[in-house]
């Protein structure tokens, strides 16, 4: 009988929209003591001063209703984060009211501003998932998830979901001027029933969905073994709308599509 665990690699999903440039792009190897996450300017629905001041009223709403929330970087003043979430929501003040209530009180109660390095050094250490040190093809960061290093039975959860709030805010922090979105790379070879992970897949959909809307822009599953059928059969009706954003590739696909022979991953290599 299979174990109702689902690989955490197939939790890093959400396509939205891949554009941009073709040209390889890179980045240097980052080091991060207090991540911060970069908003990029992304095109807006509505005009500037319409959308201005439904940011205005955001922050006025969340002044008077939530004042104890945190201000700053990522708090309920910042106008980046509002006017993101109020995309996300349509432009609605109420919703966007909502669910940002719902996102600072999570970043302050997860401690996400104090992750570093060192607090998730071991369960990193791993292998089972890491930031690739270039940009694919598309300017994107690049999450990569290694689903056969991934042990549900012997591994602290909470260290694991440290790990991959950890890996999110490094991945989204390298992301370039006019770029919104990453992508996460699942490599599923030597996949195994033991590698599967339920709980950490609905955990990784709602730090997604509720925190990071949007900020995934595609998810690879990478040489999907026949055991890993029955279990995607478990897991998609939790994607709901986003099975459709997932694509099922193959290593030589991801080589030849998304990286150049210089910036490949290093378990995509020769």
């Amino acid at each position: 009988m299979l174990l109702l665990r689902v690989c955490p690699a197939m939790t890093l999903h959400l396509p939205y929209s891949v554009a941009g440039s073709k040209l390889p792009v890179t980045t240097n190897p980052h080091r991060f003591s207090n991540l911060t996450v970069r908003s990029s300017n992304f095109p807006l629905d509505l005009d500037p001063n319409e959308s201005r001041k439904l940011v205005v009223a955001v922050k006025e709403k969340l002044e008077k209703e939530h004042y104890s929330l945190p201000v700053g970087k990522n708090g309920r003043d910042d106008e980046d984060m509002i006017l993101w979430f109020l995309k996300d929501r349509k432009f609605s003040v109420k919703e966007a009211v909502k669910k940002l209530t719902k996102a600072i009180k999570w970043r302050k109660d997860f401690n996400v501003a104090e992750l570093t390095e060192e607090a998730v050094k071991d369960v990193a250490q791993t292998g089972k998932a890491y930031v690739h040190d270039f940009l694919d093809i598309y300017g994107r960061p690049v999450l990569m998830v290694v689903a056969s290093k991934h042990f549900p039975e012997a591994q602290d959860p909470k260290d694991d979901e440290r790990l991959c709030v950890f890996l999110v805010e490094k991945a989204l922090s390298k992301l370039p001027t006019g770029k919104e979105q990453m992508v996460a790379i699942v490599d599923l070879r030597g996949f195994g029933t033991e590698n599967a992970d339920l709980k950490y897949l609905t955990f990784l959909f709602d730090v997604f969905y509720y925190y990071y809307p949007k900020r995934l822009g595609e998810v690879l599953f990478v040489d999907a073994p026949f055991v890993f059928k029955p279990i995607w059969q478990i897991a998609k009706p939790l994607l709901k709308s986003y099975v459709s954003l997932v694509r099922f590739c193959t290593a030589e696909e991801v080589r030849k599509e998304y990286f150049t022979d210089k910036n490949l991953p290093p378990n995509f290599r020769d």
